[in-house]
């Protein structure tokens, strides 16, 4: 087994840190807690570097780190929550918001659009169709069977897709049949 040096670890893994950071800030819809999350993600593959194997998906083994860490902190944070917070506030926290489509699409409208997916559909959305790892990656990284991704892929595109579908429509697009999807 050869060393793992921190030259090997940053032309491996650092130059991931970006693609990263885009998807951790997506998830977890906060600044510090995407922060800490690329911290943790990243403290854990250092330590973890002598298990890597050089010239295998560098990537692939960070999303799934990632991953690992995001469900550890949101577990953490839902037992907190239970714990500290009443009922009706801990629902109305948690229910996502309902805005308007506005008259004309902009960045800011696909990504409402996006983060108002429920989290099993964003996460698979987010590596697929953003950072186009694909199904057999996906599945890796979340651990669910590769039937499950298709299956969630096609169910949150199909969400969007109707989320969108009005402004879609604005722009003269017309919309496939979405009820037959």
């Amino acid at each position: 087994m050869t060393t793992r040096t921190p030259e090997i670890f940053e032309m491996e893994a650092m130059r991931h840190i970006n693609d990263l950071y885009r998807t951790a800030k997506r998830l977890t819809r906060n600044e510090t807690d995407c922060d800490d999350l690329i911290q943790e993600t990243y403290m854990q593959a250092w330590r973890s570097f002598g298990q890597y194997e050089l010239g295998t998906n560098c990537r692939a083994w960070l999303y799934k780190i990632m991953f690992n860490k995001y469900d550890h902190q949101r577990r953490k944070q839902y037992t907190q929550a239970k714990y500290f917070q009443e009922a009706d506030e801990f629902v109305f926290e948690l229910s996502p918001a309902k805005t308007p489509i506005p008259d004309h699409l902009t960045d800011r409208e696909v990504i409402a659009a996006l983060e108002n997916l429920p989290e099993h559909y964003r996460t698979v959305v987010l590596l697929a169709d953003v950072n186009e790892l694909d199904y057999k990656e996906v599945s890796a990284i979340l651990s669910i069977p590769m039937g499950t991704v298709m299956s969630r892929l096609n169910r949150a595109r199909t969400q969007l897709r109707r989320s969108l579908s009005c402004v879609a429509q604005e722009y003269g697009i017309r919309s496939a049949n979405l009820a037959a999807a």
